[in-house]
């Protein structure tokens, strides 16, 4: 299977091209640069590759949730690029592609395993989901949800899941806030959503029905707004003031 994956949703951009078995990838600074570098980073894996745009039978890329402006760059490319070349588009859950990274880096032999996904929101918040993996394929336990850092739960025991991973980018940045019993409760991974992990999940997604013309490709940002209000910011600050 011929496949093209991206991914600039967090402060990483991740690309990957795969021909066959052979995998071709790119990782760079995501953020601002991810508009920058993302078209000249696609073109020279596909160049590495030998592998003409219009012979892809799928272009992948990270739907979210994530960072806004970097989802709607994955999203522009993969439409523009998609739709010149007549090539389907699978929109990816980043959480979910967190969780194949996790399983790849951790348990890459094990049948059975579940992982809490986590990923940073920024404004005092975090992306989670709950999944679980048994013998090659993935379902979803708990969709993508918005919460505090303290407000994260551990998923209740389960027979037959498997061991827990708890995977993400949150551990440097909300470690006094994450509850104790999620970081201890299971093993902690950290991981992000590339497009390697995108590969692995693509044939499976694609068997099911899940590519899309690229017309229909969406981000999907869970939260609905980027910025506090003046009012909101003006509160915090009274209620620092009133804490100190």
């Amino acid at each position: 299977m011929n496949l093209l994956a991206i991914d600039s949703g967090t402060e990483h951009l991740s690309i990957a091209v795969c021909r066959g078995a052979a995998v071709w990838q790119y990782a760079g600074a995501g953020g601002a640069r991810a508009s920058t570098d993302l078209i000249a980073g696609v073109l020279d894996l596909l160049a590495q590759a030998e592998l003409p745009m219009a012979l892809l039978d799928a272009m992948a890329f990270g739907s979210g949730p994530g960072s806004f402006t970097g989802l709607r760059t994955a999203c522009s490319v993969v439409q523009g690029l998609a739709f010149g070349a007549n090539v389907p588009v699978l929109p990816m859950d980043s959480l979910l592609a967190v969780a194949e990274d996790a399983r790849q880096l951790a348990a890459p032999d094990t049948a059975t395993l579940q992982v809490l996904a986590l990923l940073d929101a920024r404004m005092d918040e975090v992306y989670a989901a709950h999944y679980a993996y048994a013998h090659g394929q993935w379902r979803v336990l708990q969709p993508s949800a918005l919460v505090r850092p303290e407000h994260v739960q551990l998923p209740a025991p389960a027979a037959g899941l498997g061991p827990l991973f708890v995977a993400g980018n949150v551990f440097a940045v909300y470690a006094d806030r994450l509850p104790a019993a999620v970081q201890q409760g299971g093993t902690v991974v950290p991981a992000l959503p590339t497009a390697a992990a995108m590969l692995r999940l693509a044939p499976a997604l694609l068997a099911a029905g899940l590519a899309i013309d690229a017309a229909h490709a969406m981000p999907s940002y869970i939260r609905d707004k980027v910025a506090k209000t003046t009012a909101e910011r003006l509160a915090e600050k009274a209620a620092a003031a009133s804490a100190a």
